[in-house]
């Protein structure tokens, strides 16, 4: 392992540093759950006896982190990035992108079918009771394609007769949001609805920036978003252990795409519609005393548009040449998720709880100029996988998992550049954990997993606006990880997470430039190691001052040729202080570092501090006013060269809880 003394000096260090805590106030939809190691949670809290990182919808608030995006960088090893050219938020965890951990609500898969990413910028966190992030060694009740861990999203769900939440806010740049959650809990039934709204007009540039011939300082050109969400979920509890639910929901956005700053590198996009709609059901049944049966179907619906223009005025469609998006000017994305997956979890056998699941998902994708069909791709993805946890000893379990994945392409068609049908492909994973309660709250683990991940359909079939060739026959990306860990209580009033990793990453898909003339395709070119230290602490210091943090330390090497790896820095730092000088008061600072970051084979970014300050009053138990200030000291930086991050903003909330 690279760097191990100034791992072993940071081992030794009384590890500092996270923004962490596992226990949600509110009730946490336990169909949503998947359970790594350990125990069922049981209803209204997170299980603790799980191998991975979890902030509950407490610290989501007490953080002010409106977004998921936002939410999971409070967390140890994951990193966020911003995908400038299509103005999005993304996140990073151990240097693995969204493609290779994918986003989970309630333990369903929800990724845009095409490419396999999500904007996180769009989903907003008001109606969720936690979010649980696995890295590397994770469930095979996930699925295929967890090449570098999985993303869970857990919605609440209502545990009173009648309850809910309301908050509105205001932010510079003409920010304006409002979101209410409502709920009932009759015993033999619930009902949860939810409705929020966000608009902006855009974010204010630093003070320190320097205006260019496509941003003229201020508020930032063409930042502007607009998202209305509405969720609907009705579930039956007929008794103590069954459970049916029936979620719905829909979002329907639009927004604009900023420029560059870098004049040749300026595209003049607005995306007309970023919407949503998703129907899922989960069931659970207990079969007999000792086995019990999970259901969970889906349906999601992606509509995505982009109209692509001449120049800053937005007024002319560009309909050929660099940066067009179609014939017209314009593109349209359809896509389909359509998929299951059954999970029969038995304890009959002493000492052993063993889970099998199998999952079937089909994607599809179709494209057009809103004149001609482009494109159209559909996939089959399917999955068997058993899991089993062997208690060794009363604090001591033996984790093992396998899997066996398949993709088989259904349909492949494109109007210009055809590409020939490609092969059905399969993947094994397989991992092992070991897993040792010191004590009660304290947990010391090692677990090595072999992960796959099958490239999408943009991997394999996309022109990259007529820059690239396809490349039908890529083959899945293949990871082993290694990791060390520690979850628990020092005491009381100290919770600490620590973990060193390593993960060796072969047939990596990267760009091969100059294939044919200037044209590149991607190719399973990479082989990649990553270690890793991360650490985290909560402490409750007085019943006035809390403390916590995080650090992560990162090292890629790719072995395999001259590729830069980009968009995650080397190290990452934060720390945050809170005082409560009487119940209704709280005063919060919270400081970051990020270390420099490859943006491309020849730019480099460099590392940057930010700080943000807030302070919030309860009038009432029921109510909290806040208001604060982000990037306190108006840093100018960046994430994706060209697109400069918000300067210093302010903002302020209300919310009240029934």
């Amino acid at each position: 392992m690279a760097h191990t003394p100034k791992l072993h000096l940071l081992v030794s260090l009384p590890l500092i540093l996270a923004a962490l805590d596992a226990h949600a106030d509110t009730t946490v939809y336990e169909l949503g759950t998947i359970t790594v190691t350990g125990k069922h949670p049981q209803i209204g809290e997170i299980s603790a006896d799980q191998a991975s990182s979890e902030i509950s919808s407490k610290k989501i608030k007490q953080f002010n982190r409106t977004n998921v995006a936002d939410a999971l960088n409070l967390l140890p090893g994951v990193t966020v990035a911003s995908v400038g050219a299509r103005n999005e938020k993304t996140v990073y965890v151990r240097g693995f992108d969204m493609r290779q951990v994918p986003l989970f609500v309630d333990g369903i898969p929800l990724q845009v079918p095409y490419d396999g990413y999500v904007d996180f910028n769009r989903f907003t966190t008001a109606d969720l009771s936690a979010i649980q992030v696995n890295k590397g060694f994770s469930s095979g009740s996930y699925g295929p394609n967890t090449l570098g861990g999985a993303i869970n999203l857990i919605s609440s769900k209502p545990r009173d007769k009648f309850e809910g939440d309301a908050s509105a806010g205001f932010a510079e740049g003409g920010e304006h949001s409002a979101a209410v959650n409502v709920g009932t809990n009759q015993g033999k039934w619930y009902l949860q609805a939810g409705a929020s709204t966000r608009e902006s007009d855009g974010f204010e540039l630093s003070s320190d920036f320097k205006p260019t011939t496509t941003e003229d300082g201020g508020l930032r050109n063409n930042a502007y978003r607009k998202d209305n969400k509405v969720s609907l979920k009705v579930g039956l509890t007929p008794n103590d252990t069954d459970e049916y639910a029936l979620s719905y929901f829909t979002q329907h956005g639009k927004k604009g795409n900023p420029p560059s700053t870098i004049p040749t590198s300026a595209r003049y996009w607005q995306w007309p519609l970023w919407d949503e709609e998703s129907l899922h059901l989960i069931t659970n049944k207990a079969l007999t005393p000792t086995e019990t049966v999970k259901l969970r179907l889906y349906q999601d619906k992606y509509e995505n548009g982009i109209d692509s223009y001449t120049d800053g005025t937005y007024t002319t469609l560009k309909k050929s040449g660099a940066g067009s998006v179609g014939a017209t000017g314009k593109s349209r994305y359809h896509d389909r998720a359509e998929g299951g997956s059954v999970e029969l979890e038995s304890t009959r056998f002493d000492k052993h709880t063993v889970r099998l699941s199998a999952h079937t998902k089909q994607d599809k994708h179709k494209a057009d100029d809103t004149a001609t069909l482009v494109e159209q791709f559909e996939d089959t993805t399917q999955s068997l996988a058993i899991d089993d946890e062997i208690a060794l000893k009363p604090n001591l379990t033996l984790s093992l998992g396998a899997a066996r994945n398949t993709m088989e392409p259904d349909s492949v068609y494109k109007s210009t550049d055809p590409v020939p049908m490609p092969a059905k492909q399969s993947a094994t994973n397989a991992q092992v954990g070991l897993f040792w309660d010191v004590k009660e709250n304290s947990r010391v683990y090692t677990t090595i997993a072999d992960k796959t991940r099958f490239p999408t359909l943009k991997d394999r079939y996309s022109l990259r606006l007529g820059t690239a060739i396809p490349n039908p026959d890529l083959k899945a990306e293949e990871a082993r990880h290694y990791e060390i860990g520690y979850q628990g209580k020092l005491h009381d009033k100290v919770k600490v997470e620590a973990a060193v990793f390593q993960t060796d990453t072969t047939n990596l898909i990267q760009q091969v430039n100059n294939v044919s003339g200037t044209k590149y395709q991607m190719q399973n070119v990479g082989k990649v190691r990553t270690t890793g230290l991360e650490t985290g602490v909560r402490a409750k210091l007085t019943e006035q001052w809390e403390a916590g943090g995080q650090l992560t330390l990162l090292e890629r090497k790719n072995q395999s040729n001259s590729n830069k790896l980009t968009a995650v820095p080397d190290q990452k730092i934060s720390a945050d202080l809170t005082y409560r000088p009487t119940p209704r008061w709280e005063t919060q600072l919270v400081v970051n570092h990020e270390g420099s970051r490859w943006d491309s084979n020849t730019v480099k970014l460099a590392g940057f501090n930010t700080a943000d300050a807030k302070v919030a009053f309860r009038p009432t138990k029921q109510i909290t006013l806040d208001a604060g200030v982000t990037n306190l000291t108006d840093k100018n930086y960046q994430l994706t060269d060209g697109f400069p991050n918000p300067g210093r903003m302010w903002f302020t909330n209300a919310s009240y809880d029934f």
